[in-house]
Order: C-alpha cells, then structure tokens, then sequence
C-alpha cells in the first residue's frame, strides 16, 4: 500500500493505495466524489474528465500515486454554493445535456478547452471534444453551450 496526499476542490485528502489504483476509483471509492463517471475504462469516452494542476486529463488513465502531491478539481468542486460555474451554466440554458452521465466530464473538458483557447471558433470546439463521447445528444447544444461559457469567462 502507498500512502498519497492531493489536494481535491480545495481540501487536503490523504489515503492509503495499492500502486495499480486509478485516479477515478481513488476519487469516487476513497473520496465518495461520484460526480466523475467511469463510462469505457479505456480512455476514450472522457467521462471521467478532472483536472489536475489545472490540465484536463481522464482519470481512468492515471494512477492515483501519480498525483501525490497535486492538486485535483472534479465536477463537485466548481460551483460556488448555489453559484454555478459558467460553464455549468450554460450548459443547462442551452441545454447540452440529456441523460446526464456524460455531462460531468463534458464539463471539465470544456472549461479545459476554454482556458487553452478563451476565443476558439465553433470547429476548434468540435475537435478539442473528440475525446468525449456523448450518447444521447447532436453535439449541437454542447457547442453553443461552450461558445456562450467562454465569452461568459472572458468578460
């Protein structure tokens, strides 16, 4: 067993690993953090989009003890009190979302894409989500959502 410390959405954890336990099972087995899904265990579908330093990364594809020491935001940390984030919030007045499960990381990757690039063009939106797999909706609304969210966080 390895013993870890991060800090996650602001609150310092700490805890005992095997070195094979993933990032994501360390959040929601360890820290009860649901709000991060497994969705493929292989990486591809980015449901279990956090951030870590400040970098959007997918959870499933890193060990827990590869962040010792870091610093991890999840969909749990972003609003403030009753306060959504902007990304959250314009992710529910356009309507980016259906079922849910893929929304949480979705988000964490949105926001990622706008702290890259706080002015990106409806193609470079589309292609910074490859990495997220929605099955329920037309990307559509996710895009107009992220588009709104980062002229939101420019101002």
């Amino acid at each position: 067993m390895l013993s870890i410390k991060m800090t996650v959405n602001g609150k310092e954890v700490s805890g005992e690993v095997e070195g094979r336990t993933l990032l994501v099972q360390f959040i929601r087995d360890h820290l009860g953090l649901t709000g991060t899904h497994v969705g493929c265990d292989t990486s591809q579908c980015g449901a279990c989009t956090v951030h870590v330093n400040g970098r959007a990364v997918k959870s499933c594809s890193l060990l827990a003890a590869h962040v010792d020491g870091d610093t991890v935001d999840t969909i749990e940390g972003l609003a403030d009190g009753d306060t959504l984030h902007p990304m959250q919030e314009a992710f529910r007045q356009h309507h980016a979302l259906q079922c849910g499960f893929c929304t949480p990381g979705m988000v964490m990757s949105a926001i990622g894409i706008v702290n890259d690039n706080p002015d990106p063009s409806e193609t470079e939106i589309r292609e910074a989500l490859e990495g997220n797999i929605c099955r329920c909706t037309g990307y559509h609304n996710i895009v107009e959502a992220i588009d709104a969210a980062a002229k939101e966080m420019r101002a």
